[in-house]
């Protein structure tokens, strides 16, 4: 068990469990090597207590989830209004256990190149391979990193589409372990669906990844939702799993990018500037 001392990663909020999970009883959970104990008070409230800390850990209740630190962030969380759009449908996607480095799941999130090989005739499907070139870049004013201008060839690009589409995408990462990508929606032509990835890393070479998705679609069942997305998310955990090394790689050099991988290198760089060590290669540094 790694204990993280990266002030960076410590400096961040992170999702725990949707309100529903968190709120019976006395469960066990885990935070950046630290275990954690979630109680109820006498009033019905969450109380958070962590090892090693004196006292009960700030809480945030955002997008049905609650949120924690062990640091101390600048400020509350990122800004997201679709989730406060009243039309939209909030699909809590469950908890997915990954054995990978929670900057990978992050990483992959972004990479749009895996669509046809992993998500066959889903996002992507041979011979609609290529990965079109595309902007990434660091956005200084907000401290994010964002990639705009990406297009894709997705035969099923959402429970609701009914035939293969051409998909626009924008990609979002808010913080290191939380992203987004805001993309076509099937049922409204001026508006995007967003589906949000949050990341609570137990280790550094562990997480657990929660899905979440705010949707303009009144006709699939909430079932159909989330088993939709998990499907996804599972067949990426099996290339998550098998990636070597487990850690992000962080030297220059020790994965080869190529034009597709604009949003990886702006990500990376990103973190390097954060200071970010805590699941990447540079720990053992």
């Amino acid at each position: 068990m790694t204990r993280c001392s990266d002030k960076a990663a410590l400096d961040q909020w992170y999702p725990l469990d949707t309100e529903t999970e968190i709120a019976f009883g006395t469960s066990a959970n885990r935070l950046l090597g630290t275990a954690l104990a979630v109680t109820r008070g006498k009033d019905s409230s969450i109380i958070i207590t962590a090892e090693g800390y004196e006292q009960p850990l700030p809480l945030i209740r955002r997008f049905g989830l609650v949120w924690t630190t062990l640091g101390e962030p600048a400020g509350g969380l990122f800004a997201l209004p679709e989730a406060d759009e009243e039309d939209r449908r909030i699909v809590n996607c469950g908890t997915v256990a990954v054995h990978a480095s929670g900057l990978r799941i992050v990483e992959n999130f972004l990479d749009m190149a895996h669509f046809p090989f992993v998500h066959t005739d889903i996002l992507g499907a041979e011979p609609h391979t290529e990965v079109m070139h595309y902007n990434a870049e660091i956005r200084r004013d907000v401290d994010e990193v964002w990639a705009t201008n990406c297009q894709f060839f997705q035969p099923q690009a959402a429970l609701s589409a009914t035939g293969g589409i051409m998909t626009d995408y924008i990609y979002r990462v808010m913080t290191p372990f939380a992203t987004l990508l805001y993309k076509t929606c099937p049922n409204s032509a001026n508006r995007w669906d967003v589906i949000c990835l949050f990341v609570q890393p137990l280790e550094p070479d562990r997480c657990r990844a929660h899905p979440v998705m705010f949707l303009i679609d009144d006709v699939s069942t909430t079932t159909e939702l989330v088993n939709f997305q998990q499907l996804i998310f599972l067949q990426d955990r099996i290339i998550l799993e098998n990636q070597r090394p487990v850690l992000l790689p962080m030297e220059p050099r020790a994965e080869i990018p190529t034009r597709a991988d604009a949003s990886s290198i702006a990500y990376r760089r990103w973190l390097k500037e954060k200071g970010i060590t805590y699941g990447t290669t540079a720990m053992a540094a």
